[in-house]
């Protein structure tokens, strides 16, 4: 069950620096945030912002006005603080080249401080206040960018601010000498508040999981290969999207496809996964080993009548009967080079090359070479999301094989088709359907779901629209 909840601003911000279009290198995975991915942001975000703003320290502040009829009047401005606040009114854009742009409207805000003057050299006075401000409006533009380390980073380029009307309540004092200087002194304090607090973004921002752990061998680096390219429509993003071997970072001898998302905007947010993506998930786990595998005779259905035994197998290798009789056997099945994935308009498949080592295990677990097949596979992929990862399961399409050397004679590698077609489909497929189905994360931030989700396989890569919802 997916659980809806509010996002903080940081969170909002993150959704659009986390995944952006490359201009330098291809990238293996690409997102596109659409306008209603944003305008999700603004909705879930301006509360969290809105009490952000309030627990801000306004800094103290001091100067010199001149008031006629006495001249010069110095002020300090003192333990100010946000009483209250409200931003009803708020929209966020697309700024072409940038990022995006929030502006806040009829904003209003309460605030309560300390005040002290002195003027002709010896007069001092002081007080307290009570500020309220009415129609407020706000306008930033905040610039996405990739960091150094492939992080996501925001920042404020530019800010305006104006205070539509305030009343000003002042307790003690001549007070009307530093109206004026309170009055320019707010309005100078609204955008380096707002700054702040988008600032702010960057520590949360730097926690992004741009390695996300799979197994015991693999990982994956959604690092960010160039800034995001931001149009009138939607935010570009791209991520490396490679598989690495835990700890030691080979790249593989093939490249990312250019390959571009379509222009939809039904969804938050579309992410597309390349074939390179799939292809260096195998070449990864070609060199670390996984797709080899031994099969015993209890991996078998117990109901099946084919045993892997000198008996079975030897009803069609009458040597092996004779050299090695009533003897349990092993089966290894290795790759002979990396299984090779493609995309193409709703079909994923698989094509792997690799070798069957067949033994019989003699009385002192010694291990016995038999015969060596060569096999060539191919299977059909159904791959889905679940929850923040992509997961999936494949089926046999066929299989051939051919003697590549026999230590028990020569015999028809056809006849043994039924047998190798079985220990495929009970042995080795689960084993690959068991890995498959825990799937593989997706890049996310915090508490994010996904909602709504679409998958789409087309030419070199899969497609998956869908909304999001941050719990928490």
């Amino acid at each position: 069950m997916v659980t809806s909840g509010r996002m903080s601003p940081w969170c909002l911000l993150t959704l659009l620096t986390l995944v952006p279009l490359t201009l330098s290198s291809n990238a293996g995975v690409k997102v596109k945030l659409t306008q209603k991915g944003l305008e999700y942001a603004r909705q879930i975000g301006m509360t969290t912002l809105q009490q952000k703003l309030k627990t801000i320290k306004v800094p103290d502040l001091s100067g010199t006005e001149k008031v006629a009829p006495i001249g010069k009047v110095k002020y300090t401005l003192s333990g100010m603080q946000i009483t209250s606040l409200g931003l009803p009114k708020s929209q966020m854009g697309m700024v072409p080249g940038t990022g995006v742009s929030l502006a806040i409207g009829n904003a209003f805000l309460s605030l309560h401080g300390n005040w002290k003057v002195r003027y002709l050299h010896f007069i001092k006075d002081s007080g307290s206040f009570d500020l309220a401000v009415k129609d407020l409006t706000i306008n930033t533009n905040i610039a996405l960018k990739s960091d150094e380390t492939g992080r996501p980073a925001v920042n404020t380029v530019s800010c305006t601010s104006n205070v539509g009307s305030a009343s000003i309540k002042f307790h003690g004092g001549a007070s009307a000498y530093i109206d004026k200087a309170l009055r320019s002194a707010l309005q100078k304090q609204i955008c380096p508040l707002v700054s702040d607090a988008i600032s702010e973004l960057n520590p949360h921002l730097k926690t992004l999981n741009v390695l996300a752990p799979v197994d015991k061998y693999a990982e994956i680096e959604y690092s960010m290969v160039a800034s995001p390219v931001v149009s009138k429509a939607f935010v570009d993003f791209g991520l490396k999207g490679e598989f690495y071997n835990i700890g030691r970072h080979k790249e593989p001898p093939f490249s990312p496809p250019v390959f571009g998302l379509p222009p939809q905007v039904n969804n938050m947010l579309y992410i597309g996964v390349s074939s390179f993506t799939a292809n260096s998930a195998s070449f990864v786990y070609n060199n670390a080993g996984a797709f080899n595998l031994f099969i015993t005779d209890d991996m078998i259905p117990p109901s099946s009548p084919i045993r892997l035994n000198t008996r079975t197998f030897g009803a069609f290798i009458p040597q092996l009967a004779k050299e090695y009789p009533g003897l349990m056997m092993k089966l290894l099945v290795k790759t002979t080079r990396q299984p090779i994935i493609s995309f193409q308009v709703n079909n994923v498949t698989l094509q792997a090359s690799g070798t069957v080592t067949a033994y019989a295990i003699q009385p002192n677990t010694t291990l016995a070479p038999l015969f060596i097949l060569n096999m060539e596979t191919s299977v059909s992929a159904h791959i889905y999301v679940t929850g923040v990862k992509l997961a999936g399961s494949v089926i046999l399409n066929r299989m051939s094989m051919s003697l590549g050397a026999s230590y028990v004679g020569p015999f028809q590698v056809k006849s043994l088709d039924n047998i190798f077609l079985m220990v495929l489909k009970v042995a080795v497929l689960p084993k690959i359907n068991a890995h498959l189905q825990k799937g593989y994360p997706l890049p996310a931030i915090g508490k994010m779901s996904l909602v709504n989700t679409q998958l789409q396989v087309l030419k070199d890569y899969m497609l998956i629209g869908t909304d999001v919802s941050f719990r928490g």
